[in-house]
């Protein structure tokens, strides 16, 4: 597995944590887990990709 797709979905899993424990109970920083959330999203995209062939 691609180290940048693992990254991007531990993120996009702890911001979706952090967001639903801040909807329970608020706590300093829970805006911070929105942010998470968009680059844990931006990086399984980066991720995700293929890389493009080389020309011959």
């Amino acid at each position: 597995m691609n180290r940048t797709l693992a990254f991007g979905l531990a993120l996009t899993i702890l911001g979706l944590v952090g967001y639903l424990l801040g909807v329970v109970a608020p706590y300093p920083g829970r805006a911070f887990s929105i942010t998470g959330v968009m680059v844990g999203i931006t990086l399984v995209a980066i991720g995700n990709t293929t890389p493009p062939e080389e020309p011959r």
